[in-house]
């Protein structure tokens, strides 16, 4: 029988991936900047033109702005956090599914054991 299982994949951090990273963070963070600036001028067009409560109108436009600075923050932590990081340090990346082959008589912990790959440079370098 086979099942699926999640496996998590870490990255080794390298000169490279922590470079690569912060220009991920660094990309994020001026999209998300330019949003709330579009967002921004978008309010006082509407504000201007349309006869919609402004108050309602404007609530909504703010509470999408604070969403995206919130993130912008976030965005500055890992920022910080990434700069700390030692190189050789393991990042986790994200989760991919696995099938797993099990028969009668496997010992149930061996086979369902969280399993890990690791990737340095876009290369696996360990599968545990």
């Amino acid at each position: 029988m086979q099942i699926i299982q999640t496996v998590i994949v870490k990255q080794l951090l390298t000169e490279n991936s922590k470079q690569q990273l912060f220009n991920g963070y660094h990309s994020k963070k001026l999209q998300l900047q330019k949003e709330c600036d579009q967002l921004q001028f978008e309010l006082k067009r509407l504000e201007k033109s349309k006869n919609l409560s402004p108050g309602t109108l404007r609530k909504q436009f703010e509470k999408e702005i604070q969403m995206r600075k919130e993130k912008i923050r976030l965005l500055e932590f890992q920022v910080e956090q990434l700069h700390i990081l030692p190189l050789g340090s393991e990042i986790k990346e994200k989760e991919v599914q696995s099938l797993v082959e099990i028969n009668v008589g496997d010992k149930w912990d061996e086979q369902l054991g969280q399993s890990e790959i690791i990737v340095s440079d876009g290369i696996i370098v360990e599968i545990r």
